[in-house]
């Protein structure tokens, strides 16, 4: 794992991404192989909800890597740790822990 926390968070998202895309196509496949009739197979419906639980874990993933490449970009073009809102600087602490924070925590409440 990297050191720089931007890059590590933005390597954890693109691994979330490749192992929740891996996770959904298993989803999609199990579904075509079972009755397409979701309504009356009680299976169906698992199938679809894991289904809908998967693809939406999935667009989380990819949210957090488009806010860690967005951090990124705000380090390279120095307006990192600079609240988007109210234009102070971002604790330390909050950065700690969430590395792609576009808001102080006042601003975030």
């Amino acid at each position: 794992m990297s050191a720089d926390p931007l890059v590590a968070e933005r390597d954890a998202a693109l691994a979330s991404i490749a192992a929740l895309t891996g996770e959904f196509d298993a989803v999609v496949a199990a579904s075509k192989a079972s009755n397409a009739d979701d309504e009356h197979d009680p299976e169906g419906a698992t199938i679809a909800f894991e289904r809908q639980q998967v693809a939406a874990l999935l667009e989380a993933a990819r949210r957090r890597l488009t806010d860690a490449e967005a951090a990124l970009a705000r380090r390279d073009d120095g307006s990192y740790g600079v609240c988007e809102s109210c234009g102070s600087a971002i604790g330390a602490e909050r950065l700690a822990a969430r590395p792609a924070a576009r808001t102080c925590i006042t601003c975030a409440r």
